[in-house]
């Protein structure tokens, strides 16, 4: 389903959440209204973005009768810990003075108290899975700041008042809730949305793959089947730590089947896939072009590449 909410940076966006089990479930993808690929490279600064349009989402599922969410929290533009998603659903933030502060990453350190009175009533009888794969803490070296920031638009300096911040929201989170998000392992994902997430909602953190498995279907096409093709759009080192890829392979060498993998690129590390039960990975762009090029070919690419995985293997099997 598709509704208006608001891109990081204010202005309306159509942002989609899906509805499974009979409509009993609904899932949230914090990018699509919060995501990176929203604004312009140019536009990126997380001290400004903001996971308000996340939250007006989730209100408007609220509205629609849902009450059990899976949210999937990957690809977002922002660092603020979740905060725009606790101001949607009427979570006030106050300065020192007592009043509202602003939305994004810069307005956290100005926050020195959480009044949950008006928060949405209805959260209280509502579940969150969070589908996320992160287990980096909302602080230190490895938090969201530090590691996710670059990412997101954020320069040195920026990095160091968006952990001052994140410093300051993870106290008022203590003081507010009772739960210590500082070290917290999946804290750090999406910009701190974890940290907000499992402090204010009734929520549980799970690996995204174990979920996709879990309701796609996935082990009922793998009963009988003689080879599992997976991918992404990069493998390298960073696929090994619990990508989709991954639980693939854990749950097809389990059953004694076969894995290839497919890419649109290859980087180094991948040896640990090898390990995991993957046979083999392939790069799907089959010569020299531009990256604009082989985005706009990419499902003739895989075509391709799947064609000859497959007529490989089935030669293997006849011989």
């Amino acid at each position: 389903m598709s509704r208006s909410s608001s891109c990081p940076l204010g202005r309306p966006v159509d942002a989609e959440y899906g509805l499974i089990h009979g409509g009993s479930t609904c899932v949230v993808e914090l990018a699509s209204a919060s995501g990176l690929e929203l604004i312009a490279a140019e536009e990126r600064d997380p001290l400004h973005t903001t996971t308000y349009g996340t939250g007006e989402a989730i209100r408007r599922a609220l509205d629609a009768g849902c009450r059990q969410f899976i949210m999937a929290i990957g690809g977002s533009a922002t660092n603020d810990g979740g905060a725009g998603i606790l101001q949607a659903l009427g979570v006030r933030l106050l300065d020192e003075a007592g009043q509202p502060v602003g939305r994004g990453g810069l307005e956290l350190q100005r926050v020195a108290a959480i009044d949950m009175g008006g928060m949405d009533a209805r959260l209280a009888e509502s579940t969150f899975v969070i589908a996320s794969d992160v287990q980096n803490p909302l602080l230190g070296p490895n938090g969201a700041s530090h590691v996710y920031g670059p990412q997101k638009g954020a320069t040195p300096e920026m990095v160091a008042v968006l952990e001052q911040g994140m410093c300051v929201w993870a106290d008022r989170i203590l003081e507010a809730t009772g739960l210590r998000v500082h070290d917290l392992p999946g804290a750090g994902a999406a910009g701190g949305v974890g940290a907000g997430l499992l402090a204010f909602f009734k929520a549980e953190m799970r690996s995204g793959i174990d979920l996709v498995i879990e309701h796609s279907g996935f082990m009922a096409h793998l009963e009988g089947a003689d080879l599992v093709i997976t991918g992404e759009g990069r493998m390298d080192a960073q696929t090994a730590s619990g990508k989709t890829p991954m639980g693939v392979a854990k749950e097809a060498r389990r059953h004694g089947v076969p894995v290839i993998a497919l890419a649109g690129s290859v980087g180094p590390g991948i040896e640990p896939l090898y390990d995991a039960g993957i046979l083999s990975v392939h790069s799907i762009v089959n010569g020299p072009m531009a990256l604009e090029e082989a985005v706009a070919r990419a499902g003739e690419l895989l075509e391709m590449s799947a064609e000859q995985v497959i007529r490989t293997f089935a030669g293997i099997v006849r011989g």
